[in-house]
């Protein structure tokens, strides 16, 4: 008869016990962890959102600059919102990178004009003659003369850069505002007519021969073009002002220093009052109300496509008709 091994069974229960005594006491613990981050998370749910969400848009910021390409669209995005100066900072950070090229120095050349560098920026667009990008090298030459009134030798430069550019609608319609300014009212219409063609929507070009119409007399096909591209009463008044100013002058910068006034086509509240714009912007740019940009300026085409036809079929030099 065998005697039952009563001591190893009592080490064996001894044993499961210890083990389920430890078990249970790990979960105890683990559970009591687990409360208190499911307790905790409530309250950073958010934060850890938002950590989530600046990281993504880190590495995505990341990617779109791993190319030269992508960091030039960048900066090109920057400048068309108006950002010159975070342009420069972000132009020697991209020349750092990938070293100088054409493209990074007509940027730069631009950002230095419009932020009132103007011999830093004179001397960035000579480095651009010779280069494929010397039409650009001109143009900008050209508003920097105009700037300063210099407007014959604006209108000079401004040639040059539209004999290698010759479809550019911007270049044509400073090309023909300069030509206004320099007293060369003949000369002006052709390369506004061009501009408005090659570009009807564009609120620059309508302004601009708006502005010849008027100041060659011609009120009724200027009404007649502003109207049909509802433009802005406060655009409207400018360009009249501007050609009173033109006539009185003969085209040449008043006797006073005034600069005829030119106004911008920045953004704002669609729903604000439309005053003049008393910021000074480019003297080749005599561009529509800044209300225009939020709505406030629908162009012909949008409205009614047979009245822009009207419109840019308006020979200039015709005798006026009276207003339809």
């Amino acid at each position: 008869m065998k005697t039952p091994a009563f001591p190893e069974r009592s080490r064996l229960v001894g044993h499961l016990l210890v083990c389920t005594a430890t078990a249970m006491a790990a979960l105890a613990i683990t559970g009591c962890s687990l409360l208190k981050e499911q307790s905790g998370y409530a309250m950073t749910a958010d934060a850890q959102q938002r950590a989530s969400a600046e990281l993504a848009a880190e590495t995505k910021a990341g990617a779109n600059i791993d190319t030269k390409a992508t960091y030039l669209k960048l900066v090109e995005q920057m400048q068309k919102e108006g950002l010159w100066f975070a342009s420069l900072a972000h132009i020697d950070a991209l020349e750092q990178r990938w070293g100088v090229a054409p493209e990074s120095t007509r940027m730069r050349a631009d950002a230095l004009r419009q932020t009132g560098q103007a011999a830093l920026s004179e001397a960035a667009y000579k480095r651009l003659i010779g280069t494929p990008l010397e039409s650009a090298a001109y143009r900008g030459l050209g508003l920097l003369a105009g700037a300063r009134g210099s407007y014959a030798e604006s209108v000079q430069l401004l040639k040059q850069a539209q004999r290698q550019t010759p479809t550019d609608a911007l270049l044509l319609s400073d090309l023909g505002y300069a030509s206004l300014r320099a007293g060369q009212v003949a000369e002006a219409r052709l390369p506004l007519m061009q501009a408005l063609q090659l570009s009807p929507n564009n609120t620059q070009a309508q302004a601009n021969l708006a502005l010849y119409l008027e100041a060659t007399g011609q009120s009724d096909q200027a009404n007649r073009l502003m109207e049909s591209n509802r433009m802005p009463e406060a655009s409207r008044a400018a360009v009249r002002d501007a050609a009173r100013q033109l006539r009185a002058s003969g085209g040449v910068p008043l006797a006073t220093g005034a600069a005829l006034p030119p106004l911008s086509a920045s953004t704002t509240s669609e729903n604000a009052s439309p005053v003049r714009d008393e910021v000074t912007t480019l003297p080749l740019m005599l561009k529509a109300s800044r209300w225009s940009g939020n709505g406030g300026l629908r162009t012909a085409s949008q409205m009614n496509p047979s009245a822009t036809e009207a419109a840019v079929s308006l020979s200039p030099n015709s005798t006026p008709r009276g207003t339809p």
